[in-house]
């Protein structure tokens, strides 16, 4: 049998109920490209392209398949999240994702140039509050996945949220192969959402050295959440950066930051007006977590050591559990048939079940 049709194809354009998240350093056009070619739908990670390079970035994609049913991921706090809602509607992207979002006239601005809004979220509340920010679609990540994370598995925050919304959900966290997908449209999802799996292809960008260390992680429990780069639940693969990191004081965290912060400015431009800005609000705010502050500033340059400098024990690997379940790299559009295909089997084989009554009524037994 073949997947049935989802809101996710339907609305999206693309065959399979399958997405591919933005990655920073990890989602460029290559990946996005090969994502879409193969059947599923791609997100750029708007966070980490410059953006004097993000419009050719997306007209790369365009030209590479010919098509706009791709999106392109960005955060409100970035210098440039005013141009990202600028290009997503002049170039008719089919989608935008975001964690902490664009206000509602902002959302209602995407969605009246026809660009779907489809936020990722951690907690049910966070789930209900993006539908009335007029979200599309949902993806709920749930606490296996990579990067920043919640505390809460998807096996109970999907029913959850499919229970409190009425817009499509997506399930994010914990997904990489067919039985995944065929369980995750079981339950009521769209489809689902895959950042690690993605990253683990021939078509990511991401260098040897790294994927290395990716492909050699075998236990689930070295994939473990810290929260000692910005005070947040981070998942990621612990390595000698992040354990120098857990180990030091707050004086010591305050100087790995700062000396971070230099390398970020200097990559990004950003002037020494904009950095001070940063932690002049930082030190107002709370000056106990200013190295939170500035570490969560700079996490690009945390993430573009191990994504980009191929030195995997000198940043951050942001992984999902599912990396220690990962023994391969395949092209991405060989994953998506891969991970299509065992969905259709795991489905026709639950369908062939119920048909055939291969599962039997529980016997009675009269009460005298």
């Amino acid at each position: 049998m073949s997947l049935p049709a989802t809101p996710l194809t339907e609305r999206l354009g693309c065959r399979h109920p399958i997405i591919q998240t933005a990655m920073g350093w990890v989602s460029d056009a290559k990946l996005v490209a090969a994502t879409t070619r193969g059947g599923g739908f791609g997100f750029l990670a708007g966070a980490t392209i410059p953006p004097e390079a993000l419009e050719a970035e997306i007209l790369k994609v365009i030209e590479l398949t010919g098509s706009r049913c791709f999106g392109l991921n960005f955060h409100m706090f970035q210098s440039n999240a005013a141009e990202c809602v600028e290009l997503a509607i002049r170039h008719r992207l089919r989608a935008v994702s975001y964690g902490r979002g664009p206000d509602a006239a902002t959302v209602a601005r995407l969605k009246a140039a026809g660009v779907l809004c489809i936020p990722t979220v951690g907690a049910v509340k966070h789930a209900i509050k993006a539908e009335a920010m007029g979200a599309d679609m949902i993806t709920i990540q749930g606490s296996e996945g990579g990067g920043h994370t919640g505390s809460v598995p998807s096996s109970i925050l999907l029913p959850q949220v499919l229970d409190s919304v009425t817009v499509p959900v997506i399930a994010a966290g914990g997904f990489s192969t067919g039985r995944g997908l065929a369980a995750a449209l079981a339950a009521g999802a769209a489809g689902i959402a895959m950042g690690t799996r993605f990253l683990m292809t021939t078509d990511s960008p991401t260098p040897a050295s790294t994927l290395e260390r990716y492909l050699a992680v075998r236990d689930p429990a070295r994939v473990k959440v810290s929260l000692a780069v910005d005070g947040m639940r981070h998942r990621m693969i612990d390595n000698a950066f992040i354990r120098r990191l857990e180990g030091a004081g707050p004086l010591r965290r305050l100087l790995i930051a700062l000396r971070s912060a230099r390398r970020w400015q200097r990559d990004t431009g950003m002037s020494h007006r904009q950095a001070l800005g940063i932690l002049w609000r930082a030190l107002r705010e709370d000056p106990a977590t200013l190295a939170q502050t500035v570490m969560a500033a700079n996490q690009p340059v945390l993430l573009q050591h191990s994504m980009v400098a191929g030195q995997a024990e000198a940043g951050i690997l942001p992984s999902g559990q599912v990396a220690a379940a990962i023994d391969r790299l395949l092209g991405a559009d060989e994953l998506i048939a891969t991970i299509v295909d065992d969905a259709e089997r795991c489905l026709e084989r639950l369908c062939q079940g119920r048909d055939h009554g291969a599962v039997a009524a529980p016997a009675t037994t009269e009460v005298k």
